[in-house]
């Protein structure tokens, strides 16, 4: 716990003078402003939770995607990398800590989102169930660390991260129902798509904006966190076989 808390707050503080995160902040409100125009051009105001949510998680994913793999590159290029690999501490433990700031960034998108809905458009998004909505950003966030955590791997066997992040990044949004709900797209993706933690977060994110009742939010927000979890487990593994690896042919700074 001592070490995800370190990382987190290093994390924290790295992510304040970070160039990307006010690229971030540029881009969650735009998505919305792009979003919200469609829907109001289209007569569709009901649909105003769906372009609040979309920006929301877009911005998540994105913002995961670049630091797992900044994270990686900037150690390589400060020559720190090594060090991280010969500490006596988890490696892996610390990944997932720095990703986890990515709630903090979710959070902030969110409200980005909300308020370009409100000032520019009039539609103010009060969530029905505020707390289950809260709890799901929280789930989702530290969800997303786990699943991104995945890629620590690759980032350290390559040189440069981008080609994996500029892969990831659509086609995860089209799976994961957060342009459009799951049950829109072709029935043969589906399963793909409910192996994706982010259709279980958007589902769950656009039902807990309306106020009517929510079906299983508790089962909703297990599969959520299952799905994180068994991300992370996997990154670990995949992590430590990597590690093994370079440390036997002695080309970890060579990658």
């Amino acid at each position: 716990m001592r070490m995800l808390t370190t990382g987190f707050r290093f994390q924290l503080r790295q992510l304040r003078r970070s160039p990307d995160t006010a690229q971030l902040c540029v881009t969650a409100p735009l998505f919305t402003l792009i979003l919200l125009a469609m829907t109001e051009h289209a007569g569709r105001g009901d649909l105003a939770p769906y372009a609040v949510v979309a920006p929301t998680l877009m911005t998540l994913w994105s913002a995961a995607l670049t630091l797992a793999g900044q994270m990686i590159t900037e150690e390589r290029i400060l020559g720190t990398l090594e060090g991280l690999v010969a500490a006596p501490v988890s490696l892996a433990v610390l990944v997932i800590g720095r990703l986890s700031v990515v709630t903090v960034v979710g959070a902030a998108a969110f409200a980005e989102a909300w308020l370009v809905a409100g000032i520019g458009f009039g539609r103010w998004v009060a969530p029905g169930h505020p707390l289950l909505f809260a709890l799901t950003v929280g789930v989702a966030g530290l969800a997303t660390a786990g699943t991104a955590s995945v890629l620590s791997p690759l980032f350290v066997l390559m040189p440069t991260a981008r080609t994996i992040q500029n892969t990831l990044t659509y086609p995860f949004y089209l799976l994961g129902g957060v342009l459009v709900p799951v049950s829109l797209l072709p029935q043969w993706l589906h399963p793909a798509s409910r192996a994706v933690f982010l259709s279980w977060a958007a589902d769950l994110l656009r039902d807990s904006l309306l106020a009517r009742p929510v079906g299983h939010p508790g089962a909703r927000l297990l599969a959520i966190a299952g799905l994180g979890a068994a991300g992370f487990g996997v990154g670990a593994y995949l992590l430590h076989r990597v590690l093994r690896q370079v440390r036997r042919t002695g080309t970890l700074g060579q990658a």
